[in-house]
């Protein structure tokens, strides 16, 4: 929540506190066939703010009575400096560290937002809607090459749910980030979110989930 700062698994390492999380939808084609969405010529961002953001730790807080709450597993970016109109390899420069993050988010809400034709924030940007683990630190070419070739997995209650690549995804991250920073300034402790594989599904109090991105590994349970 508001009190909320990064923490690598490294706690002799910090960063500034974040202004906001840039979240990108629909950069995994699968996922995008999911939900029934078809394939833009421009990527699509959506901000969650600090109050959004919470640690991923043993325990997973969900919104009561609002509806469908939809775990969605996603690489997460953190940026070291700020950028603005910036090239694409400004951008890889930019990234220090990377973490497994969960957008959750309120399926239902979304589906009637979308049907409206209103932004998403009421289903995306809630408080505790951006569940980010520690991060492991980006300090060398082979760190920032390792990004593009990032394993994911999602198991709830021991049954497989999300599996992917980022070799997936329909734009790299420095794309994304370069992008994003022609919209608005990403300030230092901001994080980009990079698209969920297919497979998102809804969370239940109870649940047991179990996460992997690259080399980080981490259990929680819904509560």
């Amino acid at each position: 929540m508001a009190d909320y700062q990064h923490h690598f698994f490294d706690e002799r390492l910090a960063l500034p506190t974040p202004q906001k999380a840039v979240c990108v939808g629909q950069n995994y084609l699968a996922h995008m066939q999911e939900m029934g969405g078809v394939p833009v010529s421009e990527a699509m961002f959506f901000i969650k703010p600090l109050s959004a953001f919470v640690g991923l730790s043993e325990q997973l807080g969900i919104p009561r009575n609002q509806g469908a709450v939809h775990f969605e597993l996603e690489l997460v970016v953190l940026l070291g400096k700020a950028l603005t109109n910036a090239s694409e390899e400004e951008c890889q420069q930019a990234i220090v560290g990377y973490a497994a993050g969960l957008d959750l988010t309120l399926r239902d809400v979304q589906a009637e937002l979308k049907q409206r034709g209103h932004p998403w924030e009421r289903a995306k940007a809630f408080d505790g809607s951006a569940a980010i683990s520690p991060f492991v630190l980006v300090d060398s070419k082979e760190a920032l090459r390792a990004l593009a070739e990032m394993d994911l997995q999602l198991h709830c209650n021991g049954e497989l749910r999300q599996q992917g690549n980022t070799r997936q995804l329909l734009r790299s991250i420095a794309t994304l980030l370069s992008q994003a920073s022609h919209c608005f300034t990403l300030a230092p402790g901001d994080v980009l979110f990079t698209g969920t594989p297919a497979g998102v599904g809804p969370l239940l109090v109870g649940d047991d989930i179990k996460l992997q991105v690259g080399e980080i590994s981490m259990q929680t349970r819904v509560v």
